[in-house]
């Protein structure tokens, strides 16, 4: 009988395979959508998939921050903030990359930097919620959020629009940026310094 240990068994506990499956399957429903918009003849035309397409990835991520062992967890003899927070960085930047091929071209616009941007800050929300709600609830901040700028940001307009409508802002925009890298820090650091809540937990 073989055992597994190491990353593999931390892979598996967090059901990491089917997270890069589920990452794979949104890629390829976000290239699909992008086709069927014509984002190709007009940049702006690919806002949805720049603001939805790195939300939909961040719930899967988010997904995969739950521990079956949290006790273990907390009495295991090595810290486990590394562990978190290269599965989240990892997780971070395949989902990225992943999502690229929906959006090439167009850099200054609604390219892949808009994506990655986009990706970085849904991915903090996500992790933030994940410790404050728990995984399988972490989803819901970043969904409501990037749901009601997509539907409202349509007339804001002026510099406090690009820090607080990101999700739906060009990719050269510093405001948005600064925004969206400020949600994946904060995120990423209480998420690996505290792990996601554990389910049930009320305290």
């Amino acid at each position: 009988m073989t055992t597994t240990r190491g990353p593999l068994l931390y892979a598996r506990s967090r059901a990491l395979p089917l997270t890069v499956a589920a990452l794979a399957g949104t890629a390829a429903f976000a290239v699909w959508a992008a086709g069927r918009l014509d984002a190709y003849l007009d940049p702006d035309r690919r806002v949805p998939i720049v603001a939805l397409a790195p939300l939909l990835a961040s719930a899967v991520i988010g997904a995969s921050l739950y521990s079956a062992s949290d006790e273990l967890d907390r009495t295991a003899v090595r810290p486990w903030w590394p562990r978190r927070l290269a599965q989240l960085a990892a997780l971070t930047a395949l989902a990225a990359l992943l999502l690229t091929p929906a959006v090439l071209g167009h850099p200054e616009t609604f390219g892949p930097p808009a994506v990655l941007r986009n990706t970085l800050g849904c991915t903090g929300l996500t992790a933030t919620a994940a410790v404050l709600l728990g995984a399988r609830l972490s989803w819901l901040p970043a969904f409501g959020y990037v749901t009601a700028v997509y539907l409202g940001s349509t007339t804001a307009h002026g510099r406090a629009a690009t820090v607080w409508a990101w999700p739906t802002q060009p990719g050269a925009q510093p405001g948005a940026w600064a925004a969206a890298l400020t949600a994946f820090v904060v995120g990423a650091t209480l998420y690996a310094v505290r792990g996601a809540r554990p389910e049930g937990s009320r305290g």
